[in-house]
């Protein structure tokens, strides 16, 4: 073991020591997290959480184990068909093997530990190394977190977001050159397609071999769910994906993606161009800035976070609760607000965005989503809009490095993440 690795060691050791004997803010912790499954608790007694995807999930387990009919059948009073790839159902089948009660609870105390270990890995992610191995500040963290609204959507419909979101996050947060980096990645995106747009992120950034991994991941589920589900597989992969139709309607509220919010606009409930055009438009300039980000700025969790604004932005539907990125974003913004009453400003305006739930708020039974008055477009679509801003803010970001370029100090335009700051500090302390 070097020098360095030594304190990096003591150092995780000293930090983990403190939070546990620190027998007060443990407690208080404790009983923030308490008292806000104690609230999620009563909240189900008022209003029963209705967790129909975790429902749907394991109809699929079942028609993937009974070598059933995987797109052929409706569950809940909703009528909510199988939507994801074949290797997803496989994945599910687990789901048969306890009674729909008891998956229910698993699948809100499996959520649960999923979102503190996403707070875990967008703490590290973001230079927190001591916050990331806290007790008192997970605990803490997972308690508020729970309220966020695409969280608490999260566990009200029993998704699997937190999931995929943590596979993606862990997966990118590792060395570049790790082995099998990106194949996480691919396996993601064997579940849902959406995280494919990562191994574009890695391409453009130079990583051809990670981005090459994470198609070989992608690859290997496809083929696993061909091997065990032939003809689920040949239905999904050459009709069932393209059927947007067969997710929701694209124009209510619950849909914050870009062309939710153009179909709110203008009224109409299929805008085809007037929607394709302004994604592929988008999708270009966020994977461009992106870019920029990881190399002007050397920040890739910023880049990373960019990639994940632009799936949400340019995927026909993301449901509010896709919108769990929030999680590492807010993390991110809460390590750079240091001496800086500006960013504490936006990071709480952010916060706010996504506690106050506005979507839900306006009027929106039946069709009065495609009804609304110009002052309820913002409200009804608050998380496309905070995307397209974070886009452009980080574009006017980069763009300020590269008139700075060349200067003294800033050489190649490129500033170390806090996690390189952090590491650069302990190798000196360590020499």
């Amino acid at each position: 073991m070097s020098a360095a690795d030594g304190t990096r060691t003591w150092t995780w050791r000293q930090t983990w020591a403190q939070s546990t004997t620190s027998p007060r803010r443990l407690a208080l912790a404790a009983a923030l997290l308490v008292a806000s499954f104690a609230g999620l608790w009563v909240l189900y007694k008022v209003q029963p959480l209705p967790m129909s995807d975790i429902v749907v999930y394991r109809a699929e387990g079942e028609a993937a184990a009974a070598g059933g009919d995987l797109y052929g059948f409706t569950v809940t009073k909703w009528a909510l068909p199988a939507t994801y790839p074949p290797f997803a159902a496989l994945l599910f089948i687990p789901t048969t093997w306890l009674s729909l009660g008891t998956l229910k609870v698993v699948c809100v105390l499996v959520n649960a530990a999923l979102l503190a270990l996403l707070i875990h890995l967008s703490c590290k992610a973001a230079g927190l190394r001591k916050a990331a191995h806290t007790a008192p500040v997970l605990l803490a963290a997972t308690a508020l977190g729970l309220w966020l609204e695409p969280v608490f959507q999260t566990f009200v419909f029993g998704q699997v977001n937190l999931a995929l979101t943590c596979l993606v996050l862990w997966d990118l947060g590792r060395p570049d050159g790790a082995r099998f980096k990106g194949f996480a990645t691919g396996i993601a995106a064997g579940i849902k397609l959406t995280p494919a747009i990562f191994a574009v992120y890695l391409l453009i950034t130079g990583r051809v071999k990670a981005a090459f991994t994470a198609l070989a991941g992608f690859l290997c589920s496809v083929l696993l769910g061909w091997l065990v589900l032939p003809d689920a597989s040949i239905e999904f992969w050459t009709r069932r994906m393209f059927e947007t139709g067969r997710v929701g309607k694209v124009w209510i509220v619950d849909n914050q993606s870009l062309q939710g919010l153009i179909s709110r606009v203008l009224h109409n409930p299929e805008p085809g161009l007037l929607w394709a055009v302004p994604a592929l438009l988008t999708a270009v300039a966020g994977l461009y800035v992106a870019r920029r980000v990881h190399l002007r700025r050397g920040l890739d969790t910023w880049g990373v976070l960019c990639t994940s604004v632009t799936a949400l932005l340019v995927s026909p539907i993301s449901w509010s609760h896709h919108w769990v990125w929030c999680v590492p974003l807010l993390i991110a913004l809460a390590a750079h607000t240091r001496r800086h009453p500006w960013r504490r400003a936006l990071l709480a305006a952010v916060t706010l965005a996504f506690t106050v739930r506005t979507m839900w708020i306006v009027p929106h039974a039946g069709d009065l989503d495609l009804h609304f008055s110009w002052w309820q477009l913002p409200l009804a679509a608050p998380y496309p809009l905070l995307g397209l801003a974070l886009l452009g803010a980080l574009m006017w970001w980069t763009r300020q490095t590269a008139d700075a370029e060349g200067s003294p100090g800033a050489p190649g335009g490129r500033i170390p993440s806090p996690r390189l700051d952090h590491e650069l500090t302990t190798r000196s302390r360590a020499v």
